[in-house]
C-alpha cells in the first residue's frame, strides 16, 4: 500500500500537478524505508547471494556427468617393415562419464559453513533495519521539532506585533514613550531571522527524511502527529528498561562469526579424510582401418575385391563399458592443512578477545542510554512545569503593562522567557524521543524490525 501510495504521488507530479504531496505518519515512514531504501535492498540480496553460495556447494554432492567427443586425422601413420601400417586414417570417439560422490567430508562442513553465512548475512541485514528505523525516527522527530519551533516563533510573533501595534498606539496618545516602542520593534526584528533559519532547518530535515525513504526530491512530505502525541505514545506503552544486551546486532554478528570460524576449523580438518566416489564411463570408438582389414583377410592393398570380402561397413567400431568406486586417502601435503588449522584457530582467539571488549562497551554503551533516557525523561518532566511557570509569568507582565503597571522590559523579559521556555520543551521532548531511539537500537528492539 505504501509503494502505492508513493507511486500515485510521483505519478502525480509528473502528470503536471501542482503539488505532489505523502502524508506520513511514523509508522509509514518506517516501513517505507525499510522497502525502498538502497541499504536495505543490498543487505537483501546479499542473503540472497549466500543462499546461491549454499546451493552451489550442495551441487558438489550431486552425480557428475560429462560428455566429450573427438576426431583425428592420421597425416602419416605407423608403418611396419614390409608395408604393413597400423592405425587408422580417421578416427572418432565419444566418451560419457559419470561421478556420484558417495563420502565427501569437506562438502559436509563447507554446507554448515555456508548456513553460518547465510546466518551473518541475515543478521547483517537486520542490524541495517535496526539503525535504518532509529534513523528514519530521528528524522521525523527532528522535523516535528523544527515545526514546532516555528509555530512558537510565529506565535510570539504575533504577540511581539501585537505588542508593537499596541505601544505605537499609546505612543501617538502620550501614553507610552518612543523607547518603549523601539524596543518592542527591536526585539520583533530579532525574531525574523531566526524565523527564517528555522524555515530552513525544516527542509532540510526533510530532505534526510527524503532520502532514507527514497523518496524524489519533488515530492513534498506532510507529517501527520506532533512531539506531544509522540512522547505521550511511548510513555504510555514504555517497557521496563533493561540492560539485556543478547539482542544487540552487533554482538550477535560476533558470535556468528565465532561459529563461522569453527566451522571453517571443522572443514580444515576435513580435509584429512579420505573421500570415497563411484564412477563409471562408457566409450564409442570407430577407426576406418581397411588396409589391416584386408591384410587380416588375405588380399593386398590396393585391390577392391578384398574390400568388397569384408563386412560392408567402412569403420570398426568399439565400445567399452566400465564403472568403480575411488578412494582418496590424503597422506601428506607439505602441512598446508596443519598451518591453515593453525591460522583458523588464531583468528578464533582474536575474535573471542573482540567478542569480550565489544561486551563490554555494549554494556557501557546501554548503560548510558539508560541514564540519557532518565535524564531526558526528568529535564522534559521539569521543562513542562517551566514553560507552564512561564506562561503564568507573561500573563502577568502583559496584564500589568496593558493596565500601565508595569514596563516594557518586563513585557519584553517575561516574553522571551515564555518563547524559551516553549522550545527548550520542545527540544526536551525531543531528547527523550531520540534517547528512546539509540536505546532501542542499542539493545536490538525497534517495532517492525526482528
Amino acid at each position: 500500500m505504501k509503494r502505492l501510495i508513493l507511486a500515485l504521488c510521483v505519478g502525480a507530479f509528473a502528470a503536471g500537478s501542482a503539488s505532489a504531496q505523502l502524508r506520513l505518519t511514523l509508522d509509514d515512514a518506517i516501513r517505507i524505508a525499510l522497502s525502498e531504501n538502497p541499504t536495505v535492498k543490498v543487505a537483501d540480496l546479499e542473503v540472497e547471494r549466500y543462499d546461491y553460495v549454499k546451493k552451489e556447494t550442495r551441487g558438489n554432492l550431486l552425480p557428475s556427468l560429462s560428455l566429450s567427443g573427438d576426431y583425428t586425422r592420421a597425416i602419416e601413420k605407423s608403418t611396419m617393415r614390409g608395408g604393413i601400417s597400423f592405425g587408422a586414417d580417421n578416427t572418432f570417439t565419444g566418451t560419457a562419464s559419470l561421478t556420484v560422490p558417495l563420502f565427501a567430508p569437506t562438502v559436509y562442513g563447507t554446507l554448515k559453513l555456508n548456513r553460518a553465512q547465510i546466518a551473518a548475512a541475515v543478521e547483517s541485514a537486520r542490524s541495517s533495519r535496526i539503525v535504518l528505523a532509529s534513523e528514519v525516527k530521528k528524522a521525523f522527530y527532528n522535523i516535528l521539532l523544527a515545526e514546532q519551533s516555528l509555530a512558537t516563533l510565529e506565535e510570539s510573533r504575533t504577540t511581539i506585533q501585537r505588542t508593537v501595534d499596541d505601544t505605537l498606539l499609546k505612543y501617538r496618545q502620550g501614553l507610552a514613550s518612543e523607547y518603549d516602542y523601539l524596543t518592542a520593534q527591536v526585539e520583533l526584528s530579532n525574531l525574523l531571522p531566526t524565523i527564517t533559519q528555522t524555515k530552513n532547518s525544516i527542509e532540510v530535515a526533510k530532505l534526510q527524511l527524503k532520502m532514507y525513504l527514497s523518496v524524489p526530491e519533488e515530492v513534498s512530505i506532510e507529517l501527520v502527529g506532533d512531539l506531544d502525541g509522540m512522547k505521550d505514545v511511548v510513555l504510555a506503552g514504555g517497557e521496563p528498561l533493561s540492560t539485556d544486551v543478547s539482542q544487540n546486532s552487533d554482538l550477535r554478528a560476533l558470535d556468528i562469526q565465532a561459529e563461522m570460524l569453527r566451522y571453517q576449523l571443522k572443514t580444515t580438518n576435513a580435509a584429512r579424510i579420505p573421500t570415497i566416489a563411484a564412477f563409471g564411463s562408457a566409450t564409442i570408438t570407430g577407426n576406418d582401418m581397411v588396409d589391416f582389414r584386408k591384410m587380416m583377410a588375405g588380399g593386398e592393398a590396393g585391390t577392391g575385391e578384398a574390400v568388397a570380402d569384408l563386412n560392408s561397413s567402412k569403420y570398426f567400431w568399439t565400445h567399452p563399458i566400465s564403472v568403480g568406486i575411488q578412494l582418496s586417502i590424503p597422506i601428506f601435503s607439505g602441512l598446508k592443512n596443519t598451518y591453515k588449522a593453525r591460522q583458523v584457530k588464531n583468528q578464533i582467539e582474536q575474535l573471542d578477545l573482540q567478542r569480550t571488549y565489544a561486551y563490554r562497551q555494549t554494556t557501557v554503551a546501554v548503560e548510558s542510554a539508560i541514564n540519557d533516557l532518565l535524564t531526558a525523561r526528568e529535564t522534559m518532566l521539569a521543562q513542562a512545569q517551566t514553560m507552564a511557570q512561564a506562561d503564568k509569568a507573561y500573563s502577568i507582565a502583559d496584564t500589568r503593562f496593558r493596565a500601565g503597571a508595569g514596563t516594557i522590559l518586563e513585557l519584553n523579559t517575561a516574553q522571551l522567557n515564555r518563547t524559551q521556555a516553549h522550545l527548550n520543551y520542545s527540544q526536551a521532548i525531543y531528547d527523550y524521543l531520540s534517547a528512546q531511539a539509540d536505546y532501542d537500537r542499542i539493545v536490538g528492539k525497534v517495532a517492525g524490525v526482528n
